[in-house]
């Protein structure tokens, strides 16, 4: 697979009933600009929220990975994201108009149709992996659960699952390269034990469960009774139990499937992380939560690894204190921004230097001063604003107002003889004067701050 970030070529939809919920849900995949990654928009809600698809937002595992920002909500959408990691897909937009995503069969399968369907172009920016360089580890004892993560040149991954059943015992299956995914593991479908299945039907769930889109374990012996209710429950004529304890009569895709079902869901729920991995996974009996959590384990490992953007503190500045003052409104002791050290059509790096002279010292903290947080995310603000008036032909005659911050995030304390260094980069395009923008504070190699932002120009009422 090529080191280019890949997107679709053009929009493709599906359709079909949420497991739990049984309501009908359209998707839609549309293409995405570089540097995108994966997101959701809820197109049934007034505003049409996005929401990234990170493990950050993961907030439920019971029965599949939900994740919900700001009160919007995405249920069961490991499959979906299996199908776009299997493709190497990196930027996507998935349109949805219902809480959960449509089980189809119970696999990734119908979504690597689609996927295909649409094609699949390379973009013209490279692919950014994260590369593991010591091994990472995630436990979880009480599951006797563990997922590892050792260095290698490529992508592979290797599971084991082990229910201690006579119908379903230990499992083993292996990926060796991402391209692999739709062959052997994009038509595994999911499967379920029938206590399981019953606790589902007597709680009111899987409403749009099916005995074609699960595989369903038989653990015990059934009465004719419970497979004549199973059967109306299902709108089938009849069920029965195979020899291997299936129910259903339903064939295997493979000796394994379960076990490749299992590997499916950890390459799902793995791309919470954000990023394509190089490494090679062993995971010892996964599942939805200890998976999540391996993700926000490695999103973490990232962020820590993360270092400051290289940049030559020794070339001229773009604008100095004096250029700035031209473009920003801003003057001390509330003029926060020092040099411009960057900047292009999508990204800005500012310089802040900390002193003790700073004013806010002298009561935060008398004993211990500490820059304010507030006053780190107008120092990043204003590196926005910087970018957002070099836009426009007439600064002088422009005033930048905050609209929105979101998810702004304090990691590591700011003091007198610090070297603070923002970059700020383009989530969105400039649309009618309003620019949406991530940024990320440094000091040294270690991330301080991070937030969201959202601004707008206006025009001075007196030009």
């Amino acid at each position: 697979m090529s080191d280019k970030q890949r997107t679709i070529n053009q929009s493709v939809s599906v359709s079909g009933a949420g497991l739990h919920s049984g309501k009908e849900a359209n998707i839609t995949f549309q293409p995405a600009p570089v540097n995108h990654g994966i997101k959701f928009c809820r197109v049934d809600i007034e505003g049409r929220p996005v929401v990234d698809a990170i493990a950050d937002y993961v907030v439920d595992t019971a029965r599949g990975t939900t994740i919900q920002h700001q009160g919007v909500r995405l249920a069961t959408i490991e499959h979906t994201l299996a199908a776009i990691s299997g493709m190497g897909i990196d930027n996507i937009l998935i349109e949805v108009d219902s809480e959960e995503m449509p089980i189809m069969d119970g696999s990734a399968r119908v979504f690597v149709e689609a996927l295909e369907s649409a094609g699949i172009i390379e973009q013209d920016a490279d692919r950014v992996y994260f590369e593991i360089r010591s091994t990472l580890s995630y436990t979880d004892s009480k599951r006797k659960s563990e997922l590892i993560l050792v260095p290698e040149d490529t992508f592979r991954l290797s599971v084991m699952i082990d229910f201690e059943t006579r119908v379903l015992g230990t499992q083993y299956a292996s990926i060796a390269s991402i391209e692999n995914f739709k062959d052997e593991i994009s038509s595994c479908r999911t499967f379920v034990f029938l206590h399981e299945l019953e606790y589902l039907i007597n709680n009111n769930l899987i409403k749009g469960g099916d005995v074609s889109n699960a595989i369903v374990f038989v653990d015990r012996l059934l009465s004719d009774t419970e497979l004549n209710n199973l059967a109306r429950h299902f709108n089938k004529p009849q069920v029965t139990v195979m020899k291997e304890g299936i129910l259903n009569n339903l064939e295997l895709h493979y000796h394994n499937e379960p076990a490749r079902h299992k590997l499916l869901d950890v390459i799902g729920d793995l791309a919470l992380i954000g990023v394509p991995i190089k490494g090679h996974i062993i995971a010892t009996r996964p599942g939805h939560e200890v998976n999540t959590n391996f993700a926000k384990l490695i999103r973490q490992h990232i962020k820590e690894a993360q270092t400051q953007p290289n940049v030559d503190f020794n070339k001229p500045p773009v604008f100095d204190i004096n250029d700035i003052k031209r473009l920003l409104p801003h003057r001390p002791p509330f003029l926060l921004v020092d040099k411009i050290l960057e900047l292009s059509d999508k990204h800005v790096v500012g310089l802040k230097n900390v002193t003790m002279n700073e004013s806010y010292f002298i009561g935060h903290f008398p004993d211990e001063p500490v820059m304010p947080g507030v006053l780190q995310v107008e120092a990043m603000a204003q590196t926005g604003g910087i970018f957002v008036l070099s836009s426009v032909p007439d600064p002088e005659n422009y005033m930048t107002y905050f609209m929105k911050m979101e998810d702004v995030r304090f990691r590591q304390k700011v003091v007198p003889g610090d070297t603070l260094v923002f970059v700020l980069e383009l989530i969105s395009p400039f649309r009618r004067g309003i620019c949406h923008m991530r940024g990320t504070a440094y000091v040294g190699n270690k991330v301080v701050t991070e937030a969201e932002l959202m601004a707008q120009i206006v025009r001075k009422k007196n030009v």
